[in-house]
C-alpha cells in the first residue's frame, strides 16, 4: 500500500524549503489541533492539582491565587515573544532552530547547541512531573477503590505503565494523537466547571473570601516569608510549561506560520483564566487546612474532593483529574518526541540515526517517541528514596524550558530591526514584550534551583542543579571535544547526509 503524501500548500512547502528543510512529516493538524497540544500539556488539572500540596505549604492560599495571576502574566510575555519568532521560523526543531538563524555567524551553533540540550532536558522533565503527577492521583484512586497503598514503589511502577501506554499511543499516526488531543481540551474545560461547580454547590461550610485571597501559611521550614512566597510560585511556573508543543508540532501543522503562534498564545490565556477558577473553587472548598496537608490519600485535592463531596461523588471528581492527566501526558510525549526528532536530525544526541528515524507505516518518529518515554522514567526514579523528588523534577522541567523559551527572545532583541518578522507579529510592542521576557526568565532560573525545604537534608535536598549541571557538562564537554567542529556545518564530512538546519541560509547579527 502506498504511503499517503502529506497535504501542504505549496506555500509551507516553500517556506520549509527556504529554512533548508524538506518535509517529511505527515502536516495534517488544524490551528484548533495545533492549540489542543500545548493547552493540554500546560493541563491546569495536572500541573495546577499536582503542585497544590506544594503551594499549601510554600504560601497557603494567598500565595496559590495571586501566585497564579502574576505567573500567568509574566507567562504571556515570554509566551507572545516565542510565538512572534515561532511565525517567522515554524519548523518542528523550534527553540535551537531559531537560536541558530538570529545568533551572530560564527557562534550560531553553539546557541542552537546548548538551547537544544535545555530544551531537551526540559521536555523529558515536564513528561516526568506529568506523568509522575498522574501515577500518584491514580494510586490516591487505586488506594480508596481497592486498597493499593501509596507507597513509593507503588506510585513508581504506576508510573512506568502510564509511560508505556503514552508511548504506545504515540507510535500510531499524528492524526490519531490530534484528534485525542481535542478530546481533551473540552475534558479539561468540562472538567473545571463540573469540579468547581459540585464544590461550590455542595451544602456545608466554605472559606471566606479572605482566607482564600489573603491567608498564608509557611510550612516550608524557612523562616522568611518573602523567600517561601518567591520559591511558592514554582506551583504556578510549572504549570505554565509545555506551551512550546505548538511550535514543535508546526511541521505537522496546517498555516503554520499564523496557527503556530496562535496555539501557543492561546494556550496560555485559557489556562491562565480556567485556572484562576479552578485554584479558587478548590481553595474555598477546604474544609480542614491541616486535614488536607495531612491527606491520607497523599494528594491534597483528592482529600478536598473527599472532605467537601463524600466519598462517591469524591472519588468520581478524581477520576476526572486522571483522565485529563492521563491526556497531557499523551501530549507531552508527541511534543517530547518531535523536538528529540529534530534535534538527532542535526546529530546532536548519541545515537542520532536511531533517534530520527520515522516509522514508514506511520511517519511518525517512533524511536523518539521510545526515548522520551524512558528518559522521563529515569528522571522519576530518585522519589524511591527522596520524598522532594517529585519538586525537584518540576524545577528541572521549568528551569530547563525556561531558558530554551528565552534564548531566541534574547537573540531577537539583539537583532534590533534586522529580525525579519513572520505574518503574526508584536509590532511596536516587540521589545518592550521581549525584555520583560527575559528579565522575568533570569529571576526564575535562579529562584527554582534554591532549597525547598529546610533543614536541608538527603531527604529533602532540592536536586535540580545536580540535573542541571550534569546535562550543561555533558553538552559542555562534547561541544568542546567534537561537536564544534561538525554541529550545524554543512562543509563537515560528518554532515555529507545534508541535515536539514546545517543546509540552511544563516542570518548574521
Amino acid at each position: 500500500m502506498p504511503l499517503d503524501i502529506p497535504s501542504v500548500t505549496p506555500s509551507e512547502e516553500e517556506r520549509l524549503a527556504e529554512l533548508g528543510i524538506t518535509q517529511t512529516l505527515d502536516r495534517s493538524m488544524s490551528g484548533k489541533q495545533n492549540f489542543a497540544v500545548s493547552f493540554t500539556i500546560i493541563s491546569i488539572l495536572s500541573g495546577c492539582l499536582t503542585m497544590y500540596g506544594f503551594g499549601m505549604n510554600a504560601g497557603g492560599p494567598a500565595l496559590i491565587m495571586w501566585g497564579w495571576a502574576f505567573v500567568g502574566l509574566m507567562t504571556l510575555f515570554v509566551g507572545l515573544s516565542m510565538a512572534e519568532v515561532c511565525s517567522s521560523y515554524p519548523t518542528s526543531a523550534g527553540l535551537y532552530f531559531w537560536a541558530h538563524k538570529l545568533a551572530p555567524r560564527r557562534s550560531a551553533p553553539a546557541w542552537a547547541w546548548f538551547t537544544g540540550w535545555f530544551n531537551t532536558l526540559g521536555q523529558v522533565a515536564v513528561t516526568a512531573g506529568i506523568d509522575f503527577g498522574a501515577a500518584s492521583f491514580l494510586n490516591a484512586y487505586l488506594n480508596l477503590e481497592f486498597g493499593y497503598a501509596a507507597t513509593p514503589g507503588h506510585t513508581i511502577v504506576l508510573f512506568g505503565l502510564i509511560l508505556l501506554l503514552h508511548a504506545l499511543v504515540n507510535t500510531f499516526r499524528v492524526r490519531i494523537v490530534g484528534f485525542f488531543n481535542t478530546v481533551s481540551v473540552w475534558w479539561h474545560l468540562i472538567g473545571v466547571v463540573v469540579i468547581v461547580g459540585a464544590l461550590l454547590a455542595v451544602p456545608g461550610r466554605h472559606q471566606s473570601p479572605g482566607f482564600v485571597f489573603t491567608e498564608f501559611v509557611n510550612n516550608t521550614g524557612w523562616g522568611s516569608a518573602v523567600y517561601v512566597a518567591l520559591i511558592g510560585l514554582l506551583m504556578a511556573q510549572y504549570t505554565f510549561t509545555g506551551y512550546d508543543a505548538s511550535a514543535h508540532m508546526t511541521e505537522e501543522t496546517k498555516n503554520a506560520s499564523v496557527e503556530g503562534p496562535k496555539g501557543i498564545v492561546r494556550s496560555i490565556l485559557v489556562s491562565w483564566a480556567a485556572g484562576f477558577v479552578l485554584l479558587f473553587g478548590l481553595t474555598f472548598a477546604i474544609q480542614s487546612y491541616t486535614g488536607a496537608l495531612g491527606s491520607g490519600t497523599g494528594v491534597p485535592p483528592a482529600q478536598i474532593f473527599l472532605d467537601a463531596l463524600g466519598a462517591s461523588t469524591g472519588k468520581l471528581m478524581l477520576l476526572v483529574v486522571i483522565g485529563a492527566q492521563l491526556f497531557c501526558g499523551m501530549a507531552s510525549v508527541t511534543a517530547n518526541s518531535r523536538m528529540i526528532y529534530a534535534f538527532s536530525r542535526d546529530g546532536a544526541l548519541p545515537f542520532s540515526t536511531v533517534w530520527h528515524k520515522l516509522n514508514p507505516g506511520t511517519r511518525t518518529p517512533t524511536n523518539a517517541v521510545w526515548l522520551a518515554a524512558g528518559g522521563a522514567f529515569v528522571l522519576g526514579l530518585p522519589y524511591l528514596f527522596n520524598s522532594t523528588a517529585y519538586a525537584a523534577v518540576t524545577s528541572i522541567a521549568t528551569i530547563g524550558l525556561y531558558i530554551a523559551y528565552v534564548i531566541p527572545t534574547f537573540l531577537r532583541l539583539r537583532q534590533g530591526e534586522l529580525f525579519q518578522r513572520g505574518p503574526w507579529h508584536l509590532g511596536r510592542w516587540s521589545k518592550p514584550v521581549g525584555v520583560l521576557a527575559v528579565a522575568w526568565v533570569a529571576v526564575i532560573t535562579v529562584l527554582f534551583m534554591l532549597p525547598q525545604s529546610a533543614p536541608v537534608t538527603v531527604d529533602t535536598f532540592n536536586y535540580s542543579p545536580v540535573a542541571v549541571g550534569v546535562v550543561l557538562a555533558f553538552a559542555g564537554t562534547w561541544w568542546l571535544v567534537s561537536a564544534r567542529k561538525w554541529f550545524l556545518n554543512p562543509q563537515h564530512p560528518k554532515n555529507d547526509m545534508a541535515q536539514p538546519i546545517g543546509r540552511s541560509e544563516r542570518t548574521s547579527a
